[in-house]
């Protein structure tokens, strides 16, 4: 009998918004996944440690988005750590599972073409299966080491980013679920007033 097919999705999620959800659905849907753990990293270190909402709230905005399919998990995998490494995650996770088992890894071309330069990249390498987000016909080297498959069916419409710049100007961000909306406005994150 085969193993279960899970898949690390990690990222500061500074807030979780709807194109998160549209790549963790497409992964799911296209390599028959049976768990997406969303991983909120404590401390990225490709961003200098910095986030704009503390951890536990990133992570209940995700626990909220993810509560929109059974396939999706939240995850505090990382919590407390000094700084969020790919391989650390990995280990742990790859400890719970079975040999049989297939651990994927879902993250954007852009993050992807950095991969040499992560901590024990061939040890990540030789652990997961890249799902590699990126536009159709976006070129990107992949190195011999590394085993990756393209998702290029999602168009990615939002970034974290734009929805905090949005949510500062106080303007509604509708790429984000309502439900998580609900939450950053309710603890006035991100200086949202709005009504």
């Amino acid at each position: 009998m085969s193993g279960s097919r899970v898949a690390l999705f990690g990222g500061a999620f500074d807030p979780i918004h709807n194109a998160h959800l549209a790549v963790a659905g497409a992964a799911a849907d296209e390599f028959h996944l049976s768990r997406v753990l969303f991983v909120p990293a404590h401390r990225p270190p490709h961003k200098g440690g910095v986030t704009y909402a503390p951890y536990d709230h990133r992570v209940r905005m995700v626990e909220i988005a993810c509560a929109a399919d059974r396939r999706f998990e939240a995850s505090r995998l990382e919590e407390g750590t000094e700084r969020s490494y790919s391989i650390d995650t990995i280990e742990k996770v790859r400890a719970t599972l079975t040999p049989d088992d297939e651990l994927f890894f879902i993250i954007g071309a852009d993050a992807f073409a950095e991969v040499r330069t992560w901590r024990r990249w061939q040890d990540v390498a030789r652990a997961v299966r890249f799902l590699v987000v990126s536009r159709p016909g976006y070129r990107y080297d992949v190195p011999s080491e590394v085993k990756a498959e393209r998702l290029d069916t999602v168009e990615l419409p939002a970034s974290s980013s734009q929805v905090r710049r949005a949510l500062a100007a106080r303007q509604m961000a509708e790429s984000v679920p309502e439900s998580v909306m609900q939450y950053i406005k309710a603890h006035c994150l991100y200086s949202v007033a709005l009504r």
